[in-house]
């Protein structure tokens, strides 16, 4: 329960940074979908309102309850990724999905928190000065089914930020040069085996036509080329909201999801998105700022996974934008348009600020 010293421990502007970046994607979403059938702004609008009611409902549960039952979880969102595989329906080319009557749900975004809680755990109590090899593996391995049923579906955007988790941990609970090297030997043969027995022919086509996407201009590279084209036409001050030919002439792909970014460079330039990077500066970096008001191990865990992670699907995304990492399928965090990664997110978030909000229970 949260008693009234716990409520004002609340961190607001957090919070406020949490909607701010939430409603400039509604605003874009609408821009860049208004003209369809479907009202995709209004959905996100209605997965705010759930997201945010998760969030407050999870700031009601001392975050060391969930880190004390985050194995039982997991090993649920384990059996119903493989219940996915076999008796799931194809959405858009993958099986990620659960589909109930007005809504569908992506389990393995939501696994993502609770890999981040099941690792705090492991860690957590953690006092050695480097992992040794043993707990190195325990924690490869319980990413790595997460990560091989999410990359079966297939979803390999959704799979590859496990990675920066399980890293997040790893640093902090100190990794030791044979350690690292072993890690290092597990992730090239992986990746080795994945290209020949996981990766679709269009995922390779996006890795490979990465450099040169001209090679392939009405394929695999026009996504890319798309996106550089509407960010480069915004100029300094942009064409105008809901003004953006790229955008509203349907030539970029993806404008309300994967490409959202691109819709805001060219309506609102190089000054508009300026300012949205400066506010998801100011977010991450509150995220990592809150690291020294947790209390235990545990916490600082659980926000350093959390920053991590948010980090880590921001940056993909901005520079699968631009050219410069393949087209995987990363949103924008709390800025594109989709439920599960969103309430994801949120919940993410509301574990720091649980984490932040308890930090002076019991002393």
């Amino acid at each position: 329960m949260i008693d009234r010293q716990q409520t004002g421990n609340i961190d607001w502007i957090l919070i406020g940074l949490l909607i701010l970046i939430s409603a400039i994607g509604v605003a874009f979403i609408y821009s860049s979908s208004h003209y369809l059938a479907k009202n995709y702004y209004m959905k996100q609008i209605l997965w705010i309102v759930v997201s945010l009611v998760a969030l407050i409902i999870f700031l009601f549960i001392d975050y060391h309850f969930l880190v004390e039952y985050s194995i039982y979880i997991y090993i649920l969102f384990l059996i119903i990724l493989i219940c996915i595989l076999f008796f799931g329906n194809f959405t858009a080319g993958a099986k990620s999905w659960i589909k109930f009557s007005f809504f569908k749900v992506q389990p393995s975004e939501l696994m993502k928190v609770i890999i981040i809680l099941l690792l705090a755990r492991i860690f957590s109590g953690y006092r050695k000065k480097y992992i040794t090899l043993k707990k190195g593996f325990l924690s490869g391995a319980i990413v790595f089914f997460p990560v091989l049923l999410t990359a079966l579906q297939p979803d390999l955007g959704t799979a590859l930020i496990f990675i920066p988790i399980l890293l997040a941990s790893l640093i902090l609970a100190g990794i030791n040069k044979k350690t690292f090297v072993f890690l290092l030997i597990f992730i090239i043969l992986v990746s080795g085996l994945s290209w020949h027995f996981l990766l679709k022919d269009y995922q390779k086509d996006r890795l490979t036509t990465l450099v040169f996407p001209e090679k392939d201009p009405l394929g695999s590279g026009y996504q890319i080329l798309q996106s550089k084209i509407a960010i480069g036409s915004g100029g300094l001050l942009g064409k105008g909201y809901k003004k953006g030919t790229q955008s509203q002439l349907r030539f970029l792909p993806a404008r309300h999801t994967d490409f959202i970014l691109s819709v805001i460079g060219e309506e609102l330039g190089f000054i508009g998105v300026t300012i949205v990077l400066i506010i998801y500066f100011l977010f991450i970096y509150r995220l990592f700022q809150s690291i020294l008001k947790s209390r235990d191990r545990t916490g600082v865990y659980i926000i350093f996974m959390v920053a991590v992670m948010i980090s880590a699907q921001f940056f993909i995304n901005v520079l699968m934008t631009i050219g410069l990492f393949p087209i995987s399928g990363i949103p924008l965090p709390l800025l594109s348009y989709g439920g599960s990664s969103l309430l994801s997110n949120y919940l993410a978030i509301s574990l720091v600020l649980n984490v932040k909000m308890r930090r002076f229970a019991n002393i």
